[in-house]
């Protein structure tokens, strides 16, 4: 199965907050300047999943209209009161006590990394067993990197050890191809 991997444009929010699960727009000259960008270079032909959080949604309505389908495995992790807190607002033992347990802790009280790939595991799982070829996913970059994971065999443990330990570099509108 090949999947192409496309990150969202990037949001309407400051510099230096955290946010997972919030749901944020992106400015309209972002949006036509990643369609655009995205349109030349993705295929036309594919099917598109999508997050169903706006950043994403807006953008999988533009390539492929109604016929997106949103998914809410497919949204970034939730960092409960974490979200939209600046990250120098967090209290230092608790970044260090996530740190600690990258896999398994709940910053803010959310979402654990192991309980994030359960979901987009699933998510692949079920696209292999409705025989995708090929596809166009727009996410999020955690949800990239362990999609990433799970396209490379791995199983939920191994992924979000894999995905909190890997460095993440994808720039908004982005996109990766996994074959």
């Amino acid at each position: 199965m090949r999947l192409i991997l496309v990150r969202h444009p990037r949001p309407l929010v400051a510099a230096g907050l955290c946010y997972g699960s919030t749901d944020l727009a992106v400015a309209p000259d972002e949006l036509a300047r990643a369609h655009a960008a995205l349109t030349a270079t993705l295929p036309s032909d594919l099917p598109v999943f999508s997050s169903p959080l706006e950043r994403c949604a807006g953008l999988a309505r533009r390539l492929a209209g109604a016929a997106a389908r949103f998914d809410p495995r497919l949204v970034e992790m939730d960092f409960g009161r974490w979200e939209m807190r600046a990250w120098d607002d967090i209290p230092r033992a608790e970044v260090d006590d996530w740190a600690a347990d990258l896999a398994g802790y709940r910053p803010g009280g959310g979402e654990t990394v192991l309980e994030v790939a359960a979901r987009v595991s699933a998510f692949h799982a079920d696209l292999e067993r409705a025989g995708t070829a090929s596809a166009i996913v727009l996410c999020h970059a955690g949800t990239m990197r362990l999609l990433a994971a799970c396209h490379a065999g791995m199983a939920p443990p191994d992924m979000a050890r894999h995905a909190a330990a890997t460095p993440h570099a994808i720039a908004y509108g982005a996109s990766i191809t996994l074959a």
